[in-house]
């Protein structure tokens, strides 16, 4: 069982700049690909980023790609999501999530998802 608990979330204005960290406890990050999506009131969740385990292939939303940045520290056992250039189409709740899969944008393909942290951008 992995557990992940998100944080950095809050209320920034248009333009300016967040970073999201997903801590885990329970086991290693290193055995799992890592994910971060969002969602919106009444709208389903949706891909925002991925990274492999050890950290060197990423994938983006076209949405986001030029703007976000996902990285890891496996021996702190994080993940984390800077995001620059916010827009107020960025609010949504950020989740982190876990696969034992490769690197998905799919959210089914991951095992084990966070509580999810608010983001708001003010226009």
């Amino acid at each position: 069982q992995v557990q992940l608990v998100e944080s950095g979330g809050g209320l920034v204005q248009a333009g300016g700049s967040l970073r999201l960290s997903c801590a885990a406890s329970g086991r290693t990050i290193s055995s799992y690909a890592m994910g971060w999506f969002r969602q919106e009131p009444g709208k389903e969740r949706e891909f925002v980023a991925a990274i492999n385990r050890s950290g060197s292939y990423t994938e983006y939303a076209d949405s986001v790609k030029g703007r976000f940045t996902i990285s890891r520290d496996n021996a702190k056992n994080t993940v984390y999501l800077q995001m620059n250039s916010l827009k107020a189409e960025d609010t949504a709740v950020y989740y982190c999530a876990a696969t034992r899969s490769f690197v998905s944008s799919t959210d089914y393909r991951y095992d084990y998802w966070g509580q999810g942290t608010q983001v708001t951008v003010s226009s």
